[in-house]
């Protein structure tokens, strides 16, 4: 999983900017970060045709945002559904704040 931040924009697009490097991609170890004094959730997934992707959660106020990958279908395995299950939750937790 890596960690993302988002740039300050003056229109609603987001755009993720890499927070620090990861092994392979990856840190199994981190499920969520902190980026600009709010969490974000990068959850790996898959596209139909087997392309790795990503789905990012994060909170804009008190609002969940959740991020797919640009026009594709995000494709969760079992354990990939219960990290953005948990991600969900938490930013939930932290919209109603």
């Amino acid at each position: 999983m890596e960690l993302v931040r988002t740039a300050p924009t003056t229109s609603s697009a987001l755009a993720p900017v890499p927070l620090r490097p990861t092994v392979n991609g990856h840190d199994p170890a981190q499920l969520h970060g902190s980026a600009l004094g709010r969490r974000v959730w990068r959850i790996d997934c898959g596209d139909v045709v087997n392309r790795d992707r990503c789905l990012t959660v994060l909170v804009e106020r008190n609002r969940v945002v959740l991020v797919g990958p640009p026009g594709e279908t995000a494709v969760l395995n079992t354990g990939q559904l219960g990290q953005l299950r948990t991600a969900l939750r938490e930013a939930a937790e932290q919209a109603e704040r």
